[in-house]
């Protein structure tokens, strides 16, 4: 088979389109430079050729700009060739709402680009986290006590959906996107405190949950025809607060009150790293991903998994979960990645 030409739609760091009153951690999900850097090297060892074709945005325009005559008619065709690419590689996030992962896959499928990675659909449902829990409830998966507050007064005078210790997080967002070392909420003065935040400064609703304080472990999901699980990897936890260090410190975090305290409890017996594994990859099925996601999970007080969230939009950068099994499976970032892009393109009909 001849060497495709495979599009990258990203976004980094410097591409976010800061606004005066966003919370410091706004550009998070964005990507480094290297992780785009990767991703080429990835699909040039595969023996295709990336380019790159920017941001939903730059997609929008270049889209509405070359094929505008192809666009009214509905020329997929015309689309297609407009891009000058044979599939694409989405790993943009947007910005603003619930459905802006699902930016580029809407306006690929309109061109008529095989996409590599889950659907729009697969991706809104996703990242909308009360949503999400609901759905693997109803597939049988364990899930944390939760509701949605909007305000502090909801906090203050509304029922509470477990006992305290709480967690607080936005309800449409992640990389543990406004978590802070305040989120884990004792009264309903401190809960009313983190509601008001997240409304303020991440304009959506809070989601309120049970705080499960066991051992939090990620898995990674890659393939299709059936999806397997790869090894599992724990998160080191804070020891004040139980919350993964991941989500306190880094890139776009404030600086926590204390110093961190590093906590990694608990051993990943085969017979728990199998569980998780499965739960993963049931997960992976119930919301219709394809060819990767990570799904991330905590035990509770009787050692049982409980879902956290899936991503099927997980960074790819060079010191992130996939840079962790590459260094595991004893090979390159670039060949770790070139797994996923493989997946998709047998999917697609293309390998």
């Amino acid at each position: 088979m001849a060497p495709l030409e495979i599009g990258l739609i990203y976004e980094t760091f410097e591409t976010y389109p800061a606004r005066a009153d966003d919370p410091p951690d706004a550009a998070v999900e964005y990507e480094p430079e290297s992780t785009i850097v990767a991703l080429e090297e990835a699909i040039a060892r595969l023996g295709h050729r990336p380019r790159r074709l920017g941001s939903p945005h730059a997609l929008l325009a270049r889209l509405a700009t070359g094929g505008g005559d192809a666009l009214a008619a509905g020329g997929r065709e015309s689309l297609a060739k407009v891009l000058g690419v044979d599939a694409a590689f989405n790993l943009a996030e947007g910005h603003g709402g619930r459905n802006r992962e699902a930016w580029a896959p809407v306006l690929l499928e309109m061109a008529g680009v095989p996409t590599l990675g889950s659907d729009a659909l697969s991706l809104s449902l996703s990242l909308d986290k009360a949503w999400a829990n609901r759905w693997v409830a109803a597939g049988g998966l364990r899930v944390a006590a939760q509701g949605e507050m909007s305000t502090g007064r909801e906090a203050l005078e509304g029922p509470l959906p477990a006992d305290f210790p709480l967690f607080v997080k936005p309800r449409w967002e992640g990389t543990a996107k406004g978590i802070r070392a305040t989120s884990r909420v004792a009264s309903r003065e401190a809960l009313a405190r983190e509601v008001e935040r997240i409304r303020r400064d991440y304009r959506q609703p809070a989601l309120v949950e049970e705080f499960v304080s066991g051992p939090e472990y990620t898995v990674t999901v890659v393939g299709n025809a059936p999806p397997r699980a790869w090894p599992v990897v724990q998160r080191a936890l804070d020891r004040e607060t139980r919350i993964g260090l991941h989500a306190l410190e880094g890139p776009g975090r404030p600086s926590p009150s204390a110093a961190l305290a590093p906590l990694v409890e608990g051993v990943l017996e085969p017979e728990l790293e199998s569980r998780l594994g499965n739960l993963a990859v049931r997960a992976f099925q119930l919301f219709g991903c394809h060819d990767f996601a990570r799904v991330d999970f905590r035990l509770d007080a009787a050692d049982e998994p409980v879902f956290l969230e899936i991503n099927p939009l997980p960074t790819f950068a060079t010191d992130g979960t996939f840079a962790i099994l590459a260094e595991l499976e004893g090979c390159s970032l670039a060949e770790m990645l070139g797994r996923c892009i493989r997946a998709g393109l047998e999917r697609l009909g293309l390998a």
